[in-house]
C-alpha cells in the first residue's frame, strides 16, 4: 500500500467588493500613494464594510467559491478549520459556525490562531489528520476581517492590512504528492511587537482602553520588518537545504504577503526569478490568515500537477515557517 500524504485538490477565495485605495488613503491620513507603493508594494486593499458581517462571512463566501468550483458534497467534509487572527467573537467558535452555514453538518471544526502564520500552520494541521488516515476531506479556510481592530487615523497600520478568505481542500493522495516537509517555529518574545493587546483575559476592553484607542492593533514597524525578512528568508533556504532542493526545482514561492520588499527578500534568498514568485499584495494588501489560499486561489490556472511550491510566512507571537509542497492537479 501506497504511503498516504495530504494533497490539495481544490481551492476557493472571496475578498470584499469596497476598494480602499491609496488614493481614498490619501484624504484619511498623511500618507501618498508613491510612499505606501515604495515601502509596501500595496495599492488597493479590499474592505468588509457591511454592518454585523465579521470574518465568518469572508470564510463562508471563500468556502462556498470552493464548493462550487469543485463540485463538493458538504455533507462529506470530515473537519473545517479557520485560520484567523480575527475570530467573530469571543467564547463562540467562528470555524462551527461557518462548518454549519456551508452545510458540513457531519463536521466539527475549530479555529486556529497564529497571527499571520495561521494558514501555514493549519496546513500543517490539515495534513497530519489526512497523513493518519482518520479523515478523508478537511477544509482549511484562511479568513480575516482586519479593518475590525485597525485604526484609520494610524498610517503604520491602516495602509498595510486588508480582509478577505481563501479556502482550500485537503484530501488523501497515493502518488507522493501534496505536504512533503515543513519547517515551523514561533518565539512568544515577539508579542511586544505587533499585538492587539486589549480585548483578551489579561486586558480587557474597558471604557478607558476603548477611548484612547488602545484595542486597536499595534505595530512596531521596524522590528517587525527585520524579523520577517531575516526569518521568512532564512527557513525558506532551510527547507530546500533540508531536501537537497535547488531553485531550479522550484516552481513557485507562495510567501505571505505583507510586504513587497519581503517577499523579494526571501524570493532572492533562494535564488528565485521574479515569475516564480506569487504576488497579489498589490490588490489585497495584508490579509493575514487568507494571504496564502489568496494566492493559490488567483494562481490556480497556473499551477500544474507536479509543481513545487515553498510556503513561507511571519507573523505576530512571533510565529513564521516554510513547507516544502508538491501541486497535485491540473486546473
Amino acid at each position: 500500500m501506497s504511503k498516504i500524504t495530504a494533497a490539495i485538490t481544490a481551492v476557493g477565495g472571496y475578498v470584499p467588493d469596497f476598494v480602499l485605495s491609496n488614493q481614498i488613503l490619501e484624504t484619511m491620513v498623511d500618507t501618498n500613494d508613491e510612499w505606501i507603493t515604495t515601502r509596501t508594494g500595496i495599492k488597493e486593499r479590499r474592505i468588509l464594510k457591511e454592518e454585523g458581517k465579521g470574518t465568518s462571512f469572508l470564510a463562508i463566501k471563500a468556502a462556498e467559491n470552493l464548493i462550487e468550483k469543485r463540485g463538493v458534497d458538504p455533507k462529506e467534509i470530515d473537519l473545517v478549520i479557520v485560520s484567523t487572527a480575527t475570530p467573530d467573537m469571543k467564547a463562540a467558535s467562528t470555524a462551527a459556525y461557518t462548518a454549519t452555514k456551508i452545510g458540513a453538518v457531519n463536521a466539527f471544526s475549530y479555529d486556529l490562531e497564529a497571527a499571520c502564520s495561521s494558514f501555514l500552520f493549519g496546513m500543517s494541521t490539515a495534513a497530519a489528520y489526512i497523513e493518519s488516515g482518520r479523515y478523508k476531506k478537511v477544509l482549511l479556510i484562511g479568513a480575516d476581517k482586519n479593518s475590525s481592530f485597525i485604526n484609520y487615523k494610524d498610517r503604520a497600520t491602516c495602509i498595510i492590512f486588508g480582509d478577505g478568505g481563501g479556502a482550500v481542500l485537503f484530501e488523501p493522495n497515493e502518488e507522493g504528492l501534496g505536504l512533503q516537509d515543513e519547517l515551523l517555529r514561533s518565539n512568544g518574545e515577539g508579542r511586544e511587537f505587533l499585538r492587539a493587546q486589549y480585548g483578551g483575559s489579561s486586558y480587557p476592553i474597558t471604557a478607558d482602553t476603548f477611548n484612547d484607542g488602545s484595542h486597536y492593533v499595534f505595530q512596531d514597524g521596524k522590528t517587525v520588518f527585520k524579523n520577517a525578512v531575516f526569518n521568512m528568508a532564512d527557513v525558506a533556504e532551510r527547507i530546500l537545504k533540508k531536501n537537497n532542493l535547488t531553485n531550479a526545482d522550484v516552481n513557485w514561492l507562495a510567501a505571505h504577503q505583507a510586504n513587497k520588499r519581503i517577499i523579494d527578500a526571501t524570493a532572492n534568498r533562494i535564488n528565485l526569478k521574479e515569475d516564480k514568485v506569487m504576488m497579489n499584495i498589490q490588490r489585497y494588501g495584508n490579509t493575514t490568515s487568507a494571504t496564502l489560499p489568496l494566492l493559490l486561489n488567483d494562481y490556480e490556472s497556473q499551477l500544474k500537477k507536479g509543481d513545487t511550491i515553498i510556503f513561507a510566512a511571519f507573523g505576530g507571537g512571533f510565529t513564521w515557517g516554510s513547507i516544502y509542497f508538491k501541486w497535485a492537479y491540473n486546473s
